[in-house]
């Protein structure tokens, strides 16, 4: 079974999200984005305290605030990044990214270890979650879906009742067809963590998000 810790980082408040198998305590980290020293204190101390061995990351998508703390994971923990190879091109942009947002510092340079392609299955200890792709806030864009669980993490693709910005290399158009076809087909019950803001399930935003 899979526990899921949820973090909220950065000004730009995204939520990061470590996926911690219980019998074997590996974990992997979704959307590194601690941006300052008492941001990574309190993520190095929870997986201290918890004794979780960390062994990979895995980026729903490569916008610079999903970034942040990239390189400190990498460098802390070893940890090879996981994401799909549409994602190369985003991150190449990565320094453009921070002018686009006045950040006037260096950006990372951000590489794509494993690529990752929908129907994946990524296993994290003797757990595992499936990769969806749904592009359209950014072109390799993927959900990760834990069904023994009942849960998907969703990156910036859908919020509750709103959907993920599509004018930082996406498409409106794709976004909402994605959602609608591969999000929308899991079960209604189905917990929707999301890159920032609070939770919801897939039943409530059929019936409630007004902009799929």
């Amino acid at each position: 079974m899979l526990k899921i810790k949820q973090f909220a980082f950065s000004d730009f408040g995204v939520n990061t999200y470590l996926l911690i198998d219980e019998e074997t305590r590996q974990a992997a980290v979704v959307d590194p984005a601690m941006s300052s020293e008492s941001e990574q204190k309190r993520f190095d101390a929870y997986v201290a305290d918890n004794d979780i061995k960390i062994t990979q990351i895995i980026n729903t998508h490569l916008h610079l605030d999903h970034c942040f703390g990239m390189d400190y994971v990498k460098n802390a923990y070893g940890a090879p990044l996981k994401a799909h190879p549409g994602e190369a091109a985003v991150a190449a942009m990565m320094q453009q990214q921070y002018s686009m947002f006045g950040i006037r510092r260096p950006a990372p340079k951000v590489v794509i270890d494993v690529d990752l392609k929908d129907g994946d299955v990524i296993k994290i200890g003797h757990s595992s979650v499936e990769v969806i792709h749904v592009p359209g806030h950014s072109p390799g864009g993927i959900c990760l879906y834990y069904k023994e669980g009942n849960v998907v993490l969703v990156g910036d693709s859908l919020f509750r009742r709103s959907i993920g910005r599509t004018d930082l290399y996406g498409s409106h158009e794709q976004l909402v067809g994605a959602i609608r076809s591969r999000l929308f087909a899991l079960p209604d019950h189905t917990l929707v963590l999301s890159g920032h803001g609070p939770s919801t399930t897939i039943g409530e935003e059929k019936v409630g998000n007004p902009f799929v």
